[in-house]
């Protein structure tokens, strides 16, 4: 009894402190699964090159990573200086501040929310001269940005020997459905980030113009806002409209009208002519699990692992039908999005 008693103790000791060793390290934890699905994203690309134009997959590697770099860099060119005159006029302006002041009830909340947070919006001096700002946080940012993408180079060789791996550890029956199931997830997460960067290059482009088209006050802000809270589902979408409404209240209530309404047309365009043709059923994750595992998720571990909730989610959906359904991955249909994935599937 006392040697039992004490293995029980040891294993349920060992559980604990594997739990609170996960616990600590969630971050490397959720850097690299975000690396694992950059890699995701890439691979179906670099394939292509290697097959197409007999590019070596490390060389194809790197000419994505200096193409997001051209992306970024083009960006910078492009949008910084206006948005930094928008930051400028947003944090030293008066207008909003008057209109915050000479309204009442739900508008006058509404105002004075959005004067405080563009307020809180890094000056244009700051912004201009961003060695003033470095920080801890800011070289710790750098350091996670460069383990993730290090990380998904990495994967893109790594992936197969790691399968092969696995399949030595499962029964030989089981072998065939484990990798299969395995390339099934890494293509769902492929085809769901590809979509997720076109949807949020659409909403950020189409909201920004048709706000500068009212005159909508930081259309180029909040556009841009728009488009990169598209990738936090539910929440980012309900906070760009409200936003854009918000600002609109500074001018008219006519120009909030009209912000609204451009938001709810472009989340038409989005939900029945974009979405189902760019991502299709990606992820094969109902709305409802979606917003559950938003919520779940944003409340256990915080806001940042919110980008997290929908692979999280098609994963444990997959394994769902593959373990408990019964259901056959060689069978389901390979999302593809910009490229064609292909049947990875073992004989």
């Amino acid at each position: 009894m006392a040697r039992r008693a004490a293995v029980a103790t040891l294993v349920a000791l060992g559980i604990v402190l594997a739990a609170v060793a996960l616990w600590k390290i969630r971050i490397v934890i959720a850097l690299t699964f975000l690396g694992f699905i950059i890699a995701a994203a890439m691979r179906p690309s670099v394939d292509w090159l290697e097959r197409r134009a007999r590019v070596p997959r490390a060389v194809g590697v790197l000419l994505h990573y200096l193409a997001i770099l051209g992306l970024v860099a083009v960006v910078l060119w492009l949008f910084v200086p206006r948005a930094i005159t928008q930051v400028q006029a947003a944090t030293t302006g008066n207008s909003l501040h008057q209109a915050a002041k000479h309204s009442t009830g739900i508008k006058h909340q509404i105002l004075t929310s959005v004067e405080k947070r563009l307020r809180r919006l890094p000056s244009g001096s700051r912004l201009v001269h961003p060695a003033i700002e470095v920080t801890k946080t800011a070289f710790e940012v750098l350091v996670g940005i460069f383990f993730m993408f290090a990380v998904g180079a990495y994967w893109i060789f790594e992936r197969d020997r790691t399968i092969a791996l696995i399949q030595s550890l499962v029964p030989g029956k089981h072998r065939r459905v484990t990798r299969d199931t395995w390339v099934l997830i890494d293509q769902k997460l492929g085809a769901f980030v590809r979509g997720e960067l076109i949807l949020v290059l659409f909403v950020a482009t189409v909201l920004s113009a048709g706000f500068y088209a009212i005159g909508l006050p930081y259309w180029l802000l909040i556009g841009s806002f728009a488009g990169l809270v598209e990738l936090i589902p539910v929440i980012g979408p309900l906070a760009a409209g409200a936003l854009a409404v918000g600002v609109g209240l500074t001018q008219s209530w006519q120009m909030a009208l009209l912000a609204g309404l451009i938001v709810l047309l472009v989340r038409w365009l989005e939900d029945y002519a974009v979405v189902p043709k760019v991502l299709g059923h990606a992820t094969g994750v109902s709305p409802l699990v979606v917003m559950f595992s938003v919520t779940a998720i944003g409340i256990l571990l915080g806001g940042f692992y919110v980008l997290l909730a929908i692979p999280i989610a098609a994963v444990l959906a997959t394994l769902v039908d593959v373990i408990v359904r019964d259901v056959d991955p060689a069978d389901q249909d390979v999302p593809a999005v910009l490229f064609t994935a292909d049947k990875e599937k073992s004989a």
